[in-house]
């Protein structure tokens, strides 16, 4: 059997210039990076404003478990399928991350026959987003310490500052470091620390801009620091806006690519779901809505994290409203949950599959709650057996959803089929009956938003707070922030905060140990548990596996 890149590298990829322009796009609105990707610029967002929407699709899933689920697999077969029926759709995915890349996740482009090509590209360098965020985020970092060095006008105190450095790589040795040693001229001595790149505030607010010059006043909207006399210091303070959108001018521009089969992908962003807001930019999303009649997008990890933050966080703030949200899930990652261990989940097991598939119970009444028709996507296996089969049917009936097999991953559009036809109808049946409305009033307190998130989709019993995080709320409330969302940072592995809670966890509590205001972004950051903002790789990186030979990249999943 042929690896993904095998795949993607057999694939006979169609000019970006020709995938522009079926979909209308002139050449001057494109700007090409080789012959197989380019970025649009805003000349196509003016022509198109007065366009109506499309249909908008959220994709999302049970929590994740190492059998895998193919979240982003479907999403791109669920577009390659919608072509096969007919159908005139977008994918708009989030760009990878390199530590993923080269640490255990893999990349963000698909897998088998429903990828996004050019596949090396995208998984690497891409366009160079990751990239500038990295380069914005940092000269923020450094002007705030040259600030310090040269006089400190502004009373900045080195104890007190918010901002952390980033790098788009998994590096443990990097989250708690000293700066600034060796005598005087080398700096104010601090103590720093790095997050990865794509939980950096800098990234949310490329994610949640809505152009140019809404990227640049947020960035300065951005708290870096309080001053001794304990006021708060942002980024326009210091002069740094101008200089991090200068950066950021092409990255702020949504990326065109292809699937494995010609279906136009916009591809822009990339947040981490467990410690940011998991979904692509607003600009790729409203981009791809008025290119075409569907835009079929995915929110990070199970729906408990990405899809959650999609709902109360983007859609309340782009004015989005989806039509329709795919819970994805497998046999396989059911039956984990059920404690099967991962060598046996190949074995049928029907018990532990009833066991497990509590799991995808409570992410399908979830997404039910926002007031959005629920599709069900199981990604079928070899292994899955007509009695597991009868499992799923008879829960997702008890549930009231509508579901469909897919296949997409073995035999690409033709295998979405099913899938794509049922979300088409169940959307069509559902005409004008959309009763989407986020989970909590944004004028609610943070300690109530982050309890009604935790005991409506986490099903704790209530949330509690650290000391550390208690403080942490009275700073923030005086800055406002009561009026803003709650982007909870917390494990991705359990509806709960502690990873090793599989199924459906019962009689816990959530526990906030701190809170952070990404006032650029406009959201709080609530983080819960052990949660770390920079990963490490694991024992066995795939970087290892990683290679080139005769100029071509192997090992890349």
């Amino acid at each position: 059997m042929l690896t993904d890149i095998e795949i993607a590298q057999q694939a006979k990829l169609i000019p970006i210039a020709d995938i522009a322009s079926n979909l209308g796009i002139a050449v001057e609105e494109l700007e090409p990076y080789g012959r197989y990707k380019a970025k649009v610029n805003d000349t196509l967002f003016a022509r198109l404003k007065d366009k109506p929407d499309g249909k908008l699709i959220l994709t999302t899933a049970i929590n994740p478990t190492p059998a895998g689920e193919g979240k982003t697999t479907t999403v791109v077969g669920l577009g390659q399928a919608m072509a096969k029926i007919g159908k005139n759709a977008v994918i708009a995915l989030r760009e990878p991350s390199l530590g993923p890349v080269f640490g255990v996740k893999g990349g963000a482009a698909g897998g088998g026959y429903a990828q996004v090509v050019p596949m090396e590209d995208i998984n690497l360098h891409f366009t160079g987003d990751m990239h500038a965020i990295t380069s914005a985020n940092n000269l923020l970092c450094a002007m705030l310490d040259n600030h310090m060095q040269q006089g400190n006008v502004l009373g900045i105190d080195p104890r007190r500052i918010l901002i952390k450095r980033c790098l788009d790589m998994n590096d443990r040795a990097l989250r708690n470091i000293i700066v600034g040693l060796g005598g005087k001229i080398n700096g104010v001595p601090r103590e720093d620390h790095f997050i990865i790149t794509v939980a950096s505030e800098v990234m949310a607010i490329l994610c949640l801009a809505n152009d140019i010059e809404d990227l640049k006043k947020r960035l300065g909207d951005i708290l870096i620091a309080y001053n001794y006399a304990n006021q708060p210091v942002y980024a326009r303070d210091i002069k740094a806006e101008g200089a991090m959108t200068a950066l950021l001018k092409d990255a702020i521009n949504p990326n065109l690519v292809q699937t494995l089969e010609g279906t136009p992908a916009v591809m822009h962003g990339g947040p981490f779901a467990n410690i940011a807001h998991g979904c692509n930019s607003v600009r790729a999303t409203k981009l791809a809505l008025k290119l075409a009649d569907y835009c079929i997008t995915e929110a990070g990890f199970g729906s408990d994290l990405g899809a959650e933050k999609f709902l109360d966080i983007k859609c309340r703030k782009a004015g989005l409203t989806p039509s329709a949200i795919v819970v994805v899930a497998t046999v396989r990652a059911l039956k984990y949950n059920g404690g099967v261990v991962k060598a046996e989940l190949s074995n049928e097991n029907v018990a532990a599959l009833e066991a497990g598939i509590v799991n995808m119970k409570a992410h399908v009444e979830n997404m039910q709650k926002y007031g959005v028709p629920v599709v069900v996507a199981i990604n079928r296996f070899p292994s899955d057996t007509e009695a597991e089969l009868k499992v799923i049917d008879d829960t997702c009936k008890s549930l009231g959803v509508p579901y469909a097999l897919s296949e997409v991953f073995m035999k690409g559009g033709e295998g979405g089929m099913e899938l794509a036809q049922t979300v088409v109808d169940v959307i069509e049946a559902n005409e004008g009956k959309n009763n989407f409305a986020p989970i909590y009033p944004i004028d609610m307190p943070i300690e109530k938003k982050i309890e009604t998130i935790a005991k409506t989709i986490y099903g704790a019993d209530g949330v509690s707070f650290t000391s550390k995080a208690l403080k942490s709320i009275k700073d923030i409330r005086a800055l406002g922030g009561d009026e803003l969302p709650v982007c909870i940072a917390k494990t991705q592995y359990s509806l709960s905060d502690d990873a090793k809670l599989l199924g459906r966890p019962t009689g816990f509590e959530i526990t906030i140990r701190d809170l952070t205001l990404s006032n650029g972004a406009g959201f709080v950051v609530a983080y819960a548990g052990d949660i770390m903002t920079m990963p490490g790789l694991p024992k066995v990186p795939a970087a290892e596996g990683i290679d080139v030979e005769n100029d071509t990249i192997t090992g890349l999943f």
